[in-house]
């Protein structure tokens, strides 16, 4: 009889902190968890409470990378408690905004934390001394990116200027001019990006996986939209993000402090890029469609490591309607529409650049936040990953430890899991028989 375990203390080039463990017996997995230590920073219970204005400013602290998607989330849910809604020349505002977060953080991804995996370097910053060419042009895509969330947010990290209802003030059209003249050299960079690592070298894998993203009919959907749910190929099924809980449950389980869900009873769906791509590819921009196809991604794309190409064709769709928008930018009359507050429930939800994140929240009597769920997209992924894992390693357990602890860490980085993301879980109960 033999044993093998496989340790990864601390997982690598993942936003937060991780590990993974694996135990095999006689050829075949044991046991696999994705274990998420990081302590549980109780932001659901923080926010109760507090003034119906205050969610978006507080739940933006739970991730430095992809802050506006908490802000765009609690906004919508906020308001759909009060009765608002954000629609026209504001709303495009908001869009824009969340462009500059999708430009930035796919950047930093595919540059610096998963291109190394597939060129044979430990680190950005080791791919750097041998190609710094490359990283300078992830660098300029990442600062475009932020250069926009700055000319509306305020600033590029956890923006300042997003209010429930709108904004606090809107950018005159010349304040957004040399954002503009940076995303016209960022499309370029972007466009070069996905022929780059359409070049690279993928194994031949492929999952059965079940999807779930935000579907719009107009757009791309990042900001708002439908719940829908596919395998990419057959007809989908959908339901309003009002019934998010009706079809998402949350559940502890014993390895991590992050939640596993499970989507209408059954655990292992994805969401994120692959996802996205998946339902809505017909709604790329004409120029991330055409790239998408010279990069031979196909309508639907199940290939976990071809998850680079994918986040590559939605920077250029980012930068390229970020340009329209901007080119058809006119200043909003008013900063933002009132929101007064009133006691019920609003449930919101955009597209985080690593898949669809959901807020709920109930007001009371005097508006003040009495309940509030946070259902982030990497909790989502984590049953996932793991069966992922456990597909990759099943016939290759006879490898060196060394050498299968670096294929477990490159398959987790192909859905750049936000880890920080994940550690919000509050009831914790252990069954001890």
């Amino acid at each position: 009889m033999t044993h093998k375990t496989v340790r990864i203390g601390a997982l690598t080039r993942v936003e937060g902190e991780g590990a993974l463990v694996v135990h095999a017996r006689d050829g075949r997995i044991t046991g696999l968890e994705l274990r998420i230590y990081e302590p549980p920073r109780f932001f659901e219970a923080m926010l109760r409470g507090r003034g119906h204005t205050e969610p978006p400013d507080i739940t933006a602290r739970i991730c430095g990378i992809c802050p506006v998607a908490y802000q765009m989330s609690a906004c919508q849910a906020i308001e759909a408690a009060c009765g608002a809604e954000v629609t026209g020349p504001l709303r495009d505002l908001r869009l824009l905004l969340y462009y500059g977060e999708w430009i930035e953080s796919h950047a930093l991804h595919v540059y610096l934390l998963h291109a190394p995996d597939f060129l044979g370097y430990d680190s950005g910053v080791a791919m750097a001394a041998d190609r710094r060419d490359l990283v300078e042009r992830g660098l300029e895509l990442k600062k475009a990116g932020n250069e926009l969330i700055t000319a509306i947010g305020g600033r590029p990290i956890h923006p300042v200027n997003v209010k429930v209802g709108g904004f606090y003030r809107v950018p005159a059209r010349r304040e957004l001019a040399p954002a503009a003249e940076r995303l016209r050299r960022a499309r370029d960079h972007a466009l070069a990006t996905v022929a780059w690592v359409a070049g690279f070298d993928f194994p031949d894998v492929e999952h059965d996986y079940r999807f779930l993203a935000l579907r719009h009919p107009g757009e791309y959907a990042i900001l708002s939209g439908t719940v829908v749910t596919g395998d990419g190929y057959g007809p989908v099924s959908g339901f309003e993000v009002a019934r998010w809980p009706d079809h998402v449950i949350e559940e502890q389980v014993p390895h991590s402090t992050a939640l596993h869900a499970r989507l209408d009873g059954a655990t292992g769906y994805l969401t994120g890029p692959l996802a996205r791509y998946a339902l809505n590819s017909a709604r790329l921009s004409p120029l991330a469609r055409e790239a998408a196809a010279a990069a031979g991604l196909g309508r639907v794309c199940r290939n976990p490591y071809r998850g680079i190409v994918v986040r590559a064709v939605e920077i250029l769709h980012a930068c390229d309607e970020a340009l329209r928008l901007l080119d058809g930018y006119a200043e909003p009359e008013r900063p933002c529409v009132p929101v007064e507050p009133r006691p019920g429930v609003g449930h919101g939800a955009s597209e985080a650049p690593r898949g669809t994140l959901y807020h709920r929240y109930r007001l009371d009597d005097g508006g003040l936040v009495a309940e509030a769920d946070i259902v982030p997209p990497t909790a989502q992924n984590q049953a996932r990953i793991e069966a992922d894992l456990r597909d990759l390693l099943a016939p290759r357990l006879t490898l060196p430890e060394d050498e299968l602890a670096g294929l477990c860490e490159k398959a987790i980085r192909n859905h750049d899991p936000c880890i920080s993301c994940s550690a919000h879980f509050l009831d914790f109960r252990v069954n001890r028989g």
